[in-house]
């Protein structure tokens, strides 16, 4: 293979991956439970890290799944898709109620200098559930990348690696850039709206889940 020939493989998958990158941003950059639950931890200072790399190692493995080709098995397993949504939909709803609690309470409150803190175990385990059991997870990271990425035929890998790079880069960013806006949540009633937003979102994702079913 000539020197112009390996340039122009160089080249193309560089854009394969650049548009893998700027697909996975654009599915993963929104509001959303697992992204309202690291911006809350990142404003907390508290257990980031953890957070940050549970959310970077599971999408890499949503897809890697997505990018092997098995999109399809699991949309085609609709009861799997099922439990997943009621289980969802259930973690929501109980985060909802937490952060409306906190919001509705000044005595519950929770900041990053008042209040006990919560247990590495406990956050991992939040961070898990609001990750995994959300079925749109799947159906976007797994079926619709995976489909996408497939497109690419043999750039399919690098269209996935693109996507891997976005999901680390949105996630560094949310976690730890968080840590500019702690002056804001200085002042406990910026906590109780942050709280109350939260709530409705959880709550709102729970029952659009939930009508989907119905549908």
């Amino acid at each position: 293979m000539a020197v112009h020939d390996l340039r122009f493989v160089g080249v193309e998958n560089m854009t394969t991956a650049l548009a893998g990158m700027g697909f996975g941003l654009a599915l993963i950059v929104a509001i959303g439970a697992q992204n309202a639950y690291v911006l809350r931890q990142g404003l907390r200072g508290e257990h980031v890290g953890a957070v940050v790399a549970i959310c970077i190692a599971s999408d890499a493995v949503l897809i890697t799944v997505g990018a092997a080709g098995l999109g399809g098995l699991i949309a085609a397993h609709q009861g799997v898709l099922t439990i997943v949504t009621v289980l969802g939909a259930a973690v929501l709803v109980a985060y909802a109620v937490l952060s409306a609690r906190r919001a509705l309470r000044p005595g519950a409150l929770v900041t990053s200098t008042e209040g006990a803190r919560v247990s590495l175990g406990a956050v991992a385990g939040t961070t898990l559930a609001l990750t995994w059991l959300n079925p749109h997870v799947y159906l976007d990271t797994v079926v619709l990348l995976g489909s996408v990425s497939a497109a690419q035929g043999d750039g399919r890998w690098w269209f996935a690696v693109g996507a891997v790079l976005g999901s680390t880069v949105w996630f560094c960013v949310l976690g730890f850039g968080a840590a500019a806006l702690r002056p804001v949540f200085a002042k406990p009633m910026a906590w109780r709206v942050l709280d109350g937003v939260i709530a409705a979102i959880m709550l709102a994702l729970a029952v659009k889940l939930l009508l989907g079913l119905a549908g």
